[in-house]
């Protein structure tokens, strides 16, 4: 039999917004095609960028799409995040938090103290909430200037939605990074503590990362040296991956996750 794309690695690392859904519509075939792979022996893990739900609301959002997942397959931003800020404050640290409660639990669940007020922050923690506003802004601008640690779980500047491209938390970024003039660390994708973390967790020493997106996903794999797959059913586009410099193109661009099953 010959070989397909898929039996060259013993894990995917596959991004959800764009790649696996758009909103509340699954991408068509995407669930079939991953179980194919799971069928072959391959790890499976969801590891997504946006903040905003927690691992067990975005297994469930998988679940009801028809996607066969557990909240182990699941690694989010949030989490990252959250696990930054703990690697480098003291237990019951207070952090400012701007975004859902699912983030706030995440950091509780690392011995920090939440909190939506720049008054005692010593740093804070910026992941996609759809209510967000000016106040909470505000805040949060207030606390990086007096010189709270930032930590931004992701800067993708747009969210890929039924409705098209929505502002993703890199625009609210942007917002902040104009308001201090300060400069966040990054948890999610391009930086690699995320794709790192799935990868050893899986045990996976030939990982493919699988997204939508050039400047998050594909740039993620080449900073952590894995090879990766664009799927064209979110963002980024052919032209732009080859418009790139070679060594930041994806290894690989499909139209979908069929292309798993083909010779490469």
């Amino acid at each position: 039999m010959s070989e397909t794309l898929v039996d060259r690695y013993d894990a995917l690392l596959i991004d959800l917004d764009g790649t696996v859904y758009r909103g509340k519509e699954v991408v068509p075939g995407a669930a079939d095609e991953i179980a194919k792979a799971r069928a072959k022996g391959l790890g499976i893990r969801y590891v997504t960028n946006n903040a905003s739900r927690s691992p067990q609301a975005v297994a469930d959002h998988l679940v009801e799409l028809g996607f066969e997942t557990t909240i182990d397959e699941v690694s989010t931003s949030a989490q990252a995040g959250a696990a930054m800020l703990a690697d480098r404050l003291p237990k019951r640290s207070t952090v400012l938090v701007l975004g859902t409660k699912a983030l706030e639990a995440e950091v509780f669940k690392r011995g920090l103290i939440p909190t939506d007020t720049a008054e005692g922050a010593v740093a804070v923690l910026q992941g996609l909430s759809m209510d967000l506003g000016w106040r909470e802004l505000a805040e949060a601008a207030v606390a990086i200037r007096a010189g709270a640690l930032w930590v931004a779980c992701n800067v993708d500047a747009t969210l890929p939605t039924e409705r098209g491209l929505l502002p993703g938390n890199g625009s609210f970024v942007a917002a902040l990074k104009t308001a201090t003039g300060a400069e966040p660390l990054v948890a999610g994708k391009p930086a690699t503590p995320l794709l790192q973390q799935a990868a050893k967790e899986l045990g996976a020493h030939r990982p493919l990362v699988i997204g939508d997106r050039l400047d998050t996903d594909i740039l993620g794999a080449v900073n952590a040296g894995m090879d990766s797959l664009l799927v064209l059913t979110g963002v980024s586009t052919d032209e732009e991956a080859q418009a790139l410099p070679e060594e930041h193109r994806p290894t690989y661009v499909g139209a979908d996750l069929s292309v798993l099953h083909r010779l490469p």
